[in-house]
């Protein structure tokens, strides 16, 4: 179960996690963040409705506490996450919660404190207290605010994976985790499937069908009153049918046990969704002095998390090669997977207009293909609506910037860079970053220019040294032995059949647009593309160049 409480964060949160620089406008960012902090709380305990994922909102806490420094702000000490869950009958032994441990330093600290340590997954389910009274269930009791919870009794008598009738005549209390059962799920694929909600819906509805109870599993983790022993502990509960407190159990000695562990249950098949795992000390404090905190005895260490969210500073646009207009996100850097990113794409700029992303907005991003950066949504605005000058999309197509005209940076760029590609002329170590260097350099201020460049003028540039100039001036050489196939390819002519290309660039030239309809395979579309690129009149200028150059072809 997800258990929140903002003092967790205090205790345990390193002092490096914060980085980030405080927002300008700490004030008014702090009030929408805590609103919003709060509306997930009373959604998720009150009503049984996750609207963000665990991880998320771990990161949105943390992100609180540390605007509330920002702020020079006290916490608030009556900030209860679980509040709105309170319930009218009290439990006979509190609901203890779970301090979170970062990384694998952290955890490596809490152990060598402890000793007699055990790992299970942590169940992501609804928590809850069984009473049995002489050995029969007596009272089933949600979570609520750790204290006090709501009678789920009626309901629980329903469900067959809650033992109803222990073997013994026992008069016991126990806590677990109510979960949805999954076939074989793996949790780094498949994620949480919502399954907590599932359980958290059906039993607030407190209507069950048998398909349905019959679909809810127990999870025992706690037994306050149990042996010391834990192995007797497990054993015991074994015998009354709770199996899989034993099951789902190992001792540890070290972090290695530990993250062997973690690392196993987040990527082998189980009958329910886990968001981490728990260490529990065998040893812990009496059942009478539990409190509805975080305990000294048991922590949680969470599965990596698949999602950041990310705290955006500004939104800058790219332009690429064919004149289409990016939105770059950049944001305060978050770390991802151990990558540290601070800038993620947002597709395209109707994505961007759709999303409406402002200097501000805290947005969810994760990692394609566990690679790129990717955005995923906004999940939470900015009060202040940040005003964003966005280029001019009249002014960029794919016929422009062929010279480093204001505002064509990014589009020359991309041209080059596509130019010296395997798609183009395939010149090998003239990437983006030299390309670059020599713009900077104030050496290439159109498409072509660097054809003409010789040793003298890449001497005077500071750290190109001597096998970097030579490797130009090489590529230099060899782009003027290239085919005229691949050179019109490296100008970027529309996609279209090779026997339609064939010809040297007069031939080209002489085609109109029903010309170029009549080919094989070229639609209306493509055939005024094609069009337009021969007869466009910086294209001719750039041939021109080329047969001077002496380029086969031109």
């Amino acid at each position: 179960m997800m258990h929140r409480f903002m003092a967790f964060f205090l205790s345990i949160l390193p002092a490096w996690t914060w980085a980030e620089a405080c927002p300008d406008d700490a004030h008014a960012q702090l009030d929408t963040l805590t609103r919003q902090v709060s509306q997930w709380d009373d959604s998720y305990h009150r009503q049984g409705h996750s609207p963000i994922s665990d991880e998320l909102y771990d990161q949105a806490r943390q992100r609180l506490v540390h605007w509330y420094e920002c702020a020079h702000q006290p916490l608030p000490k009556a900030d209860n996450p679980l509040a709105s869950s309170r319930g009218t009958l009290r439990h006979p032994v509190a609901h203890t919660g779970l301090g979170k441990l970062l990384d694998e330093s952290a955890v490596s600290d809490w152990l060598s404190t402890r000793h007699d340590v055990w790992v299970q997954p942590k169940v992501d389910g609804v928590g809850v207290t069984l009473v049995y009274r002489q050995g029969r269930l007596h009272q089933l009791i949600s979570r609520g605010d750790g204290l006090l919870g709501h009678d789920w009794s009626a309901s629980g008598r329903r469900i067959p994976g809650i033992v109803q009738q222990l073997p013994d005549a026992v008069d016991v209390v126990l806590q677990g985790e109510l979960y949805w059962r999954l076939n074989h799920h793996v949790q780094s694929m498949k994620g949480g499937l919502s399954a907590r909600s599932k359980v958290a819906g059906l039993m607030n509805r407190r209507q069950l069908s048998d398909a349905e109870a019959a679909r809810i599993g127990l999870f025992v983790w706690a037994w306050p009153d149990g042996p010391s022993d834990f192995n007797e502990r497990l054993a015991t509960l074994t015998h009354w049918g709770f199996t899989d407190s034993q099951r789902y159990s190992h001792p540890i000695e070290n972090i290695s046990k530990a993250a062997y562990w973690r690392t196993h249950w987040y990527n082998a098949p189980l009958p329910f969704a886990s968001d981490g795992v728990v260490l529990h000390q065998a040893a812990r404090a009496p059942a009478e002095r539990w409190q509805a905190s975080a305990p000294y005895w048991a922590v949680a260490w969470k599965y990596p998390p698949v999602k950041a969210l990310a705290l955006v500073r500004n939104i800058a646009f790219q332009v690429g090669r064919t004149g289409r207009i990016t939105p770059i996100l950049e944001l305060e850097p978050v770390r991802l997977d151990d990558r540290q990113i601070s800038r993620v794409s947002a597709s395209s700029l109707k994505r961007w207009e759709s999303l409406d992303i402002r200097p501000g907005d805290q947005v969810s991003i994760s990692l394609a293909g566990q690679v790129i950066p990717r955005l995923d949504e906004v999940v939470l605005r900015n009060a202040t609506r940040v005003d964003v000058q966005v280029p001019d999309t009249r002014a960029f197509h794919a016929l422009s910037c062929w010279q480093l005209d204001p505002g064509c940076e990014d589009q020359l760029l991309a041209r080059l860079t596509w130019l010296s590609s395997k798609q183009g002329l395939a010149l090998p170590h003239m990437g983006r970053e030299t390309w670059n260097i020599l713009i900077q350099a104030g050496l290439i201020a159109g498409f072509l220019d660097w054809l003409t460049l010789d040793a003298a003028q890449l001497a005077t540039i500071e750290g190109f040294g001597d096998r970097t100039r030579a490797r130009v001036l090489d590529n230099i050489q060899s782009a003027r032995q290239r085919p005229f196939s691949q050179w019109l390819k490296a100008l970027g002519v529309p996609p279209a059949a090779r026997n339609n290309l064939e010809g040297d660039w007069q031939a080209l030239v002489a085609k109109d647009t029903q010309a170029w309809l009549a080919s094989d395979g070229i639609g209306p579309g493509r055939a005024a593309q094609l069009s337009a690129f021969f007869r466009d009149p910086q294209v001719r200028a750039l041939a021109e160049t080329l047969r001077g150059a002496g380029i086969d072809g031109f």
